[in-house]
């Protein structure tokens, strides 16, 4: 039984579901409509910008609806008429009623960036790397109403490198997720699937990023503020203030020099904490590029013996 031309409904918005969409549209599959976030005020001007997956929708010739809720009865049979086989959704951001869940014959599934059922929620990237874990990876679930409570059709996983960032995880995980789901909606027809009920023992939430947690408390261990570095970079970036000054880290690497936390302990930006010490690589003051420790000091002088805050 041939498992090529599905009819998919696509729904997502950031680069991250990007991936996933452009690896569909490259396989045998149909992508025939594409849902994704109402297009935004951004930039100097204020003006209207599409998401990512919407520009890319239109630049394959897809349809694209930007609804602001799926609540409604019409909205729900708009998407019903669609008569797809199955509904892909990746970081849409919106919830999907059940109506909406049921209305494919194969259901919806949901590629979610971490080992289910840890790190269900908003940003399971960012807290894997945060939290210090040695690996992450991918899973596809069929949705259900609970918050990623589905059954995992299929995971991959990823180690996390001591150097891997929120960006570059994310990265390595888009391209193993648009891999992975090419290959299980292609398993859907001939009944080659074989899902796996979710434990209850591992659960763990991945709130929402506050920007209150990109203060750095030098207090911590260089360990500690070393995961808290790379689970915030690029974005939101974590980071200090000197002189009125913001600037973050984006890069840092684990020292074994001793100081009192928050003390300047050399000429090249290693950073005294809690325990151990932190060398700063990559920082960006408020309104600048990303620069390195030496281009950084030639701009913003931060001698030994500085405490930062």
């Amino acid at each position: 039984m041939t498992t090529s031309n599905l009819r998919i409904a696509f729904m997502g918005t950031p680069d991250f579901s990007c991936t996933v969409l452009k690896a569909l549209l490259q396989s045998d599959h149909d992508v025939v409509c594409v849902y994704s976030q109402p297009p935004r005020k951004a930039g100097r001007g204020k003006s209207l910008r599409p998401t990512a997956v919407h520009q890319l929708a239109e630049e394959n010739g897809i349809e694209v609806r930007t609804p602001i809720s799926l609540k409604s009865e019409e909205i729900q049979e708009q998407f019903s008429a669609l008569n797809v086989d199955v509904a892909i959704v990746v970081a849409y951001g919106l919830l999907l009623p059940k109506a909406v869940l049921d209305a494919p014959k194969f259901g919806c599934l949901n590629l979610h960036a971490s080992l289910l059922p840890r790190w269900r929620g908003a940003a399971p990237i960012q807290r894997a790397i945060m939290a210090g874990d040695a690996e992450t990876g991918v899973g596809i679930m069929q949705m259900a109403e609970g918050l990623d409570t589905g059954d995992v059709l299929a995971d991959a996983r990823l180690p996390i490198g001591p150097e891997a960032t929120a960006g570059t995880l994310h990265d390595e995980l888009a391209e193993v997720g648009a891999k992975l789901m090419v290959e299980t909606i292609s398993l859907l027809k001939s009944g080659n699937i074989h899902p796996k009920v979710q434990p209850d023992d591992g659960i763990t939430y991945a709130k929402k990023i506050d920007k209150a947690e990109a203060i750095i408390d030098w207090s911590r261990s260089a360990e500690e503020l070393s995961c808290h570095i790379r689970g915030l970079s690029p974005f939101p970036g974590a980071y200090f203030e000197k002189d009125g000054t913001r600037v973050k880290i984006l890069n840092a690497t684990v020292a074994s020099d001793q100081g009192e936390a928050g003390v300047v302990l050399d000429d090249e930006l290693c950073i005294a904490c809690g325990s151990g010490s932190l060398r700063l690589i990559t920082l960006q003051r408020a309104g600048k590029s990303p620069m390195d420790t030496k281009t950084f000091l030639n701009g913003f002088p931060l001698p030994k013996g500085e405490r930062l805050v």
